[in-house]
């Protein structure tokens, strides 16, 4: 089974976009659970949330990755992060059974690609990304590293690497916005 998630509800057939290569894509995962972090985007939440004015193709904010058995691993940048993300936040994770030739995402365990659209042959709707987050970390399925709980060594390479981002982000205002607004203290 492969699993797709989104906040849109009743799609009946799941379109490729663009993605980082500059390609139409869409992303799945073998590991439902893996999917949950798509329900919600940090930088499209937070410009909608205080009235930031855009078009187009919203930035990606991915606070993950994954521990050495495989679990995702979904990492808080600042205080109170994943709540603020996820809480109050409903989707869907649709499920498709087999997928025009998909190809492996080799940088993200048990992640596949493909460039065509896909049948959905099952949808779970999500009334709470949060409260599944959560639910998911308490089954032993994702792990969850908490602001309060980040390294100083964490701490100094998320100041290097916001000030990076910062530094290219002048063509993309809408994640500016964002870096500005939850970064600030970094900047």
């Amino acid at each position: 089974m492969f699993y797709h998630a989104s906040p849109v509800k009743g799609i009946k057939t799941l379109l490729p976009s663009p993605s980082d290569g500059g390609k139409q894509a869409l992303y799945f995962s073998q590991k439902r659970e893996n999917v949950l972090v798509y329900l919600s985007n940090a930088v499209e939440k937070y410009c909608r949330e205080t009235n930031f004015n855009h078009r187009g193709q919203w930035a990606k904010w991915g606070p993950y990755g994954f521990e050495r058995d495989g679990r995702l691993r979904l990492e808080e940048y600042w205080p109170h992060a994943l709540e603020e993300t996820y809480r109050g936040v409903s989707g869907c994770i649709y499920r498709a059974k087999t997928l025009p030739p998909p190809v492996s995402a080799s940088s993200v365990p048990f992640a596949v690609f493909c460039e065509k659209p896909v049948p959905v042959s099952g949808c779970e709707e999500i009334p709470d990304a949060y409260e599944e987050i959560l639910s998911a970390e308490r089954d032993g399925l994702i792990s969850i590293l908490r602001y309060s709980d980040l390294s100083s060594r964490r701490k100094e390479w998320l100041q290097t690497t916001v000030r990076a981002e910062y530094e290219k982000s002048a063509e993309r205002p809408e994640y500016k916005h964002f870096l500005e607004g939850k970064f600030s203290r970094l900047l």
